[in-house]
């Protein structure tokens, strides 16, 4: 097994230490830096079977209760795999290793509109801790049953709209402490939680809502803005792509006349020609330059004016057509293009657009009061006044407040990452949150606790052509368990074309023609495997101009860079203090 220690990397002339996740690469012998707290092994002290005579009902009510409990392995670890109900209808799971528990505890979020329990951490490649069992873990489907081409009409039932708005992963993480507590005769020694997409935003609210849930949060690409996310920015995204016929416009064989556009005249901006753009905000792409005059006969190099325009809506995000105003905080940034596919670009003309799927649900069921079952995209309000109507359930469902105060108070760590090559979620969300912490708190208030890192070519959480394998639970435990606080963490390739954490279809990965295809697949292997080191934000990494571009071992921390362009939007404002409400 891999040991995912912590070892110094370079000393920068400033004097600070710069920490590297070593699990890829040949290193020199140096002493190394705290890592995660060395815990001794607990047993439990009661059998697996008596779990399901532990009481729920005080934590979801009458009709709360366990409702299997057996013995069983997961991967080659020995578990007790636990399910429950919590009244009225959260479901969740918690597994619970038998002879390898460390006395830590791991939650995982769940992504799209959830519906499902799966119990998967990402962002910790190769933790040897946890692939060791050295966690509990459990997870939910958040108070319903679906998957991503779920209909949200359960968003008409109050209760359902609270469990999936934050109450769902605050029950469970009782539940589960519950458990531990029963099952090993002790409480957990440190709680973390990790999810990515909504499983972002259920981190962040979990943060916000519940600061003493969990002592480390690990937040990636999350939906922290999630009815604009779900209405303005994956309806325009659809809306944009189709024409008066109801037929795709752009179509994913296409991309990478795009992409490799823009690939050529932003790659080298950064410095190394590498395939990735690390600093998107200072591309200054000409979609002119690849437009085919109109009417033209060859259009295998260029684009038709009308993918063109498509392409330009899509960087451009939802305006109001009366006053001019963006109505995101951010769209897809320069370099994700091939990452479109599956996503707002389809294989054919008559292709089924997952972006359809995401807004629609939430039109219809979730965003609004009363609700709009008979709405469509084709009917839907690209508007100020669309915008100001999202403000009645901001309170109930976004995870955009700018004040972390009672976490940080309660010791608590947060880390945030996103992939710069994102088409789902735009990093400028994530940015405008840290910017926002930043301004409220203070810097060095903020850089106490919280650590933001942007992958240069990684896609919704993870994939894309830039590396994305990464390790964040590890730092997070030297990071809550010894103070050792995280800077470089060593990204790699990824052979795998599956998010953690990332929209899924009911029940299996993605499927038919809204499957991420075509291009995506390109974008797993048009380059090289590599490694690279990502720095904390604002920080970027550099190439030594001279070795091997692909080897992490040429790169080293550069200067401050603002990396994602943040505009000025009528919805700046969410990203402020607030209090949170159940409805």
């Amino acid at each position: 097994m891999i040991s995912c220690h912590l070892v110094p990397l370079k000393t920068l002339s400033r004097g600070v230490v710069t920490l590297l996740i070593g699990a890829t690469l040949a290193l020199p012998a140096v002493a190394q830096i705290k890592g995660p707290a060395e815990l001794a092994v607990v047993p439990p002290v009661i059998s697996c079977a008596a779990l399901m005579d532990v009481d729920m009902t005080a934590i979801g009510g009458e009709g709360s209760a366990i409702t299997a409990a057996k013995e069983g392995t997961s991967g080659d670890v020995a578990v007790c795999a636990v399910e429950g109900t919590l009244a009225p209808q959260i479901n969740f799971e918690v597994v619970l290793p038998l002879e390898t528990w460390t006395q830590r505890y791991l939650q995982v979020g769940c992504g799209g509109l959830c519906g499902s329990i799966t119990l998967r951490s990402g962002a910790s490649n190769d933790c040897a801790i946890l692939n060791d069992g050295g966690f509990v873990m459990a997870a939910t489907d958040m108070g319903h049953s679906g998957g991503f081409s779920d209909d949200g009409s359960w968003g008409e039932n109050t209760d359902q709209r609270k469990d999936f708005a934050y109450l769902a992963q605050h029950l469970t993480a009782k539940a589960a402490k519950l458990l531990i507590a029963n099952f090993y005769g002790q409480a957990q020694a440190y709680a973390y939680f990790n999810g990515c997409s909504d499983g972002g935003r259920e981190a962040l609210m979990e943060a916000m809502r519940f600061p003493e849930d969990f002592d480390g949060v690990i937040a990636g690409a999350p939906a922290m803005l999630f009815q604009v996310q779900n209405t303005l920015y994956h309806g325009w995204q659809a809306d944009a792509n189709t024409d008066e016929n109801g037929q795709i416009i752009l179509l994913s064989d296409r991309l990478p006349i795009l992409h490799d556009a823009v690939v050529a005249a932003c790659d080298p901006v950064d410095g190394a020609t590498d395939g990735l753009i690390s600093d998107p905000s200072a591309c200054l792409f000409d979609l002119d330059t690849i437009t085919c005059a109109a009417g033209a006969s060859d259009t295998s190099a260029c684009l038709t004016p009308a993918e063109a325009d498509v392409a330009r809506r899509f960087y451009e995000g939802p305006i109001d057509a009366t006053t001019g105003a963006h109505l995101t905080a951010g769209q897809p940034q320069y370099g994700s293009e091939l990452n479109w596919a599956g996503v707002y670009v389809a294989d054919s003309r008559d292709g089924a657009l997952m972006s359809t799927m995401a807004a629609t649900p939430v039109i219809k069921y979730l965003a609004f009061d009363p609700a709009r079952p008979d709405a469509t995209l084709a009917d839907f309000d690209f508007s100020e006044e669309t915008l100001n109507d999202l403000r009645a359930r901001h309170t109930l469902y976004d995870a955009t407040n700018t004040d972390l105060s009672r976490f940080e108070a309660a010791g608590g760590k947060l880390i945030l990452w996103h992939g710069l090559a994102d088409p789902h979620i735009s990093p400028a969300n994530t940015l405008a949150l840290h910017s926002g912490m930043i301004a409220q708190m203070g810097a060095e208030t903020v850089d106490g606790f919280e650590r933001l890192y942007l992958l240069p070519g990684v896609g919704h959480c993870g994939n894309g052509e830039g590396p994305s394998n990464l390790d964040l639970l590890t730092p997070m435990m030297a990071w809550v368990e010894n103070g050792t606080a995280p800077q470089a963490v060593m990204t790699t390739s990824s052979s795998t074309t599956t998010s953690f954490g990332a929209p899924q279809f009911a029940g299996s990965e993605p499927t038919g023609d809204a499957a991420p295809k075509g291009a995506l697949k390109q974008a797993a292997s048009r380059l090289p495997d590599m490694t690279r080191p990502v720095y904390p934000y604002p920080f970027t990494a550099v190439w030594d101009g001279s070795g091997d571009v692909y080897d992490a071992a040429h790169w080293s921390q550069g200067e401050a860079a603002q990396i994602v362009h943040l505009r000025d939007w009528p919805g700046a404002d969410f990203f402020a203090p607030y209090a949170f409400t159940d409805e």
